[in-house]
């Protein structure tokens, strides 16, 4: 049979035998260097959540009249936003709420997503049609048209788009989790154990949840990047966080008017940031996916 027609050639004096494997090594070498600098931004993004207050060089709150809307300088690194507070402290501030909201929606709709595919998947017959159903209503409404019901009903305020969002979520943490859990139900391992005695949540705890963790850290890792963005969009929209809160997604929203009067320095910096953490998550969400669960070798 010709070698071309399986897939494989000679090789040639141009190309050594081993240049395939040298290419495969080096982009797996250079995937891993994107995942760790991803892995760096994310980190250093948490290092401004729990330390920006000490970090900030200035009170992000601080008004300043007679410095509105002025440049970056030796001062203000970023320049000043519409009422002369300084951006860069605004932005390093904001951290902390801009990212404590998509980690509660996560952490939420996580938990609770992979708790009910357990149980769909564990129990089966009618806890599985019914967990299905459920999902396909939530499903079929969009995360910020509830969010933005939700503040309607309940307020303005963080804590309504929040809840709103976790049970947006749901269903795309649900439905991968259940399909793994089934076919890990499906092991002659989980039959033994049944066998032998073990009670549910002991089987759960210790072997079903430790098998499927990869797979919830990598859902729970990109799931944050769009987390960000529904978040930032409800803030956008004066639905989230509130003035004077230096949000990322509120920063955006009061920056907009002086767009088109030649000053965008607020929204551009505070969507700038937004866009490279949305980013961070995203890459480091595939690498996870590569590393854990084999996936894109």
């Amino acid at each position: 049979m010709n070698a071309t027609l399986i897939g494989r050639s000679e090789p040639t004096p141009d190309t050594p035998a081993g240049d395939g494997g040298a290419v495969a090594v080096g982009s797996r070498a250079s995937r891993d260097r994107v995942t760790l600098a991803a892995a760096c931004v994310v980190g250093a993004f948490v290092v401004l959540a729990l330390f920006g207050p000490l970090i900030a060089p200035h009170d992000p709150n601080a008004v300043d009249p007679f410095g509105v809307n002025a440049g970056p300088s030796s001062a203000h690194l970023l320049g000043t936003d519409d009422t002369g507070r300084d951006i860069l402290s605004r932005i390093i501030c904001g951290t902390r709420a801009s990212l404590a909201a998509p980690a509660l929606v996560v952490l939420f709709s996580t938990v609770l997503g992979t708790l009910l595919a357990l149980c769909a998947a564990w129990f089966g017959g009618w806890t599985d049609r019914l967990v299905s159903a459920l999902l396909d209503v939530v499903f079929g409404f969009p995360g910020l048209i509830m969010a933005v019901l939700a503040a309607a009903v309940f307020g303005p305020g963080p804590t309504a788009p929040v809840i709103a969002l976790s049970v947006a979520y749901l269903p795309l943490v649900t439905r991968v989790v259940r399909a793994a859990a089934l076919k890990e139900r499906g092991l002659p391992y989980v039959a033994a154990l049944r066998l032998l005695g073990a009670p549910t949540h002991r089987i759960w705890l210790r072997h079903l949840l430790p098998n499927l963790a990869p797979l919830v850290l990598v859902q729970a890792t990109i799931g944050f990047g769009y987390a960000l963005l529904d978040v930032a969009a409800i803030s956008f929209i004066g639905l989230g966080s509130q003035p004077p809160d230096p949000e990322w997604g509120l920063m955006v929203s009061n920056g907009a008017p002086g767009i088109l009067a030649g000053q965008p320095q607020q929204s551009l910096y505070a969507g700038l940031v937004v866009l490279v953490v949305v980013v961070a998550f995203n890459l480091l969400g595939s690498g996870l996916s590569r590393r854990l669960l084999g996936e894109g070798t």
